[in-house]
């Protein structure tokens, strides 16, 4: 799968340093060629005739060893690279490389590459989650470095919280997908719709819902990614909308959303329902604050989105989301149906790690066939792969 390319391995000093070398084998298995550059402090954890044996390649550490050929090696490994890796990636390596501060082979090498370089960061929670280190990151981002989310769990120190290394298994994925993407989406249009809409009560309150639009917005990225062309239909969000996606239409209200999804999606070849439009708006809203001492509010069905789209999608792909709290597959399945969908995302909000506001999700992904399929708690950047991989099924 990786026959031709040419990745360069950076390993940096923390006790993680021991993955590393299954991420070596890993990456030769798929005939990848590995070249490992270690700093001084990584070869305390591990020796370099271990990444040596594992990658069949010497191991660069000292930029001032003895050379049995000449060549500025720095040099020559950053032209050679396809992509650059560093895991684990200390806050010290992170903080050098944002500064560009460039005082060994690692991150000189690093200074010297225009190949894509991807990060898995590794250290104590609190040495992750402090300021300067997200400041960091955040820095590395804007510049187009990648990162793989550190996991959560305990640490060698005895901590438990984010900060380990994320599984090699993930870190190869994530090399595998930016050498070779997907393009299975290229010449399509995808109409996504992401966040919460609010019913207006008064002059300065409304009705929404838990929901942070991160897993619409996790689907949006993943399409581009994947060749795919997007049309966001954004309500309330808690997340930036990346500057690449471009055709955005904001809206607040459910009808609002309606009236968006309506106009734009016969032009689309995709329709993905992830927003949590409300179910229900104030009949008898006003327009000033209200101050009285009891209010009574007169709630109104909102028209369902789903529905009005599932009636006149044509040959169209339309997949939607079932959120329960009890029942989820009942629920599901009756909804891919009443809705003429081809697809439904059901998740269960009351587990642990799935359902609103977070990073994560668990879902079961059923089709208007009767089949289904359950995934374990995945990052919900994980999710969108997947269900884009069943979108391209249908």
């Amino acid at each position: 799968m990786l026959k031709g390319e040419n990745i360069v391995l950076g390993v940096s000093g923390g006790i993680a340093c021991y993955k590393a070398c299954d991420i070596v084998s890993r990456l030769r298995k798929l005939n990848a060629n590995v070249d490992v550059i270690m700093t001084k402090n990584a070869a305390e954890f591990v020796q370099p005739l271990t990444f040596e044996t594992l990658s069949s390649n010497p191991v660069s550490v000292d930029m001032f060893a003895p050379k049995k050929t000449f060549e500025v090696e720095h040099i020559s490994l950053a032209k050679k690279a396809s992509l650059c890796v560093i895991a684990p990636a200390t806050a010290n390596v992170i903080a050098k490389l944002a500064a560009g501060i460039a005082d060994d082979m690692l991150t000189t090498t690093v200074l010297a590459m225009t190949c894509p370089v991807l990060i898995a960061p590794a250290m104590n929670t609190n040495m992750f989650l402090n300021p300067i280190t997200q400041q960091n990151i955040e820095t590395l981002k804007k510049r187009g470095f990648i990162f793989v989310s550190p996991d959560c769990g305990r640490l060698a120190c005895g901590d438990v919280g984010v900060g380990k290394l994320a599984d090699p298994q993930d870190i190869v994925s994530n090399i595998v997908e930016i050498l070779h993407p997907k393009q299975d989406f290229k010449g399509k249009k995808v109409l996504i719709t992401c966040g919460a809409t609010r019913e207006p009560i008064d002059g300065v309150r409304f009705i929404t819902n838990k929901s942070s639009g991160k897993m619409g917005m996790e689907i949006a990225k993943a399409v581009v990614k994947r060749g795919g062309e997007v049309v966001l239909v954004k309500g309330l969000v808690s997340v930036d909308v990346p500057a690449y996606i471009t055709n955005v239409i904001p809206v607040e209200t459910t009808k609002q959303m309606l009236d968006a999804v309506m106009g734009a999606y016969e032009a689309c070849d995709v329709i993905i329902k992830a927003a949590a439009p409300s179910d229900y708006a104030v009949e008898n809203k006003f327009d000033n604050k209200i101050k009285d001492e009891n209010l009574t509010l007169s709630l109104i069905k909102n028209p369902d989105i789903a529905k009005e789209v599932g009636k006149v999608k044509g040959n169209r792909k339309l997949v939607i989301f079932c959120a329960e709290t009890t029942d989820l597959m009942a629920s599901a399945l009756k909804k891919i149906k009443s809705k003429n969908a081809d697809m439904v995302v059901a998740n269960d909000v009351t587990q642990k790690g799935a359902g609103f506001d977070v990073d994560t999700n668990i879902v079961t992904i059923a089709k208007k066939d009767g089949t289904s399929k359950e995934y374990p708690l995945m990052k919900k950047s994980e999710v969108a792969e997947v269900i884009l991989d069943e979108v391209s099924k249908l």
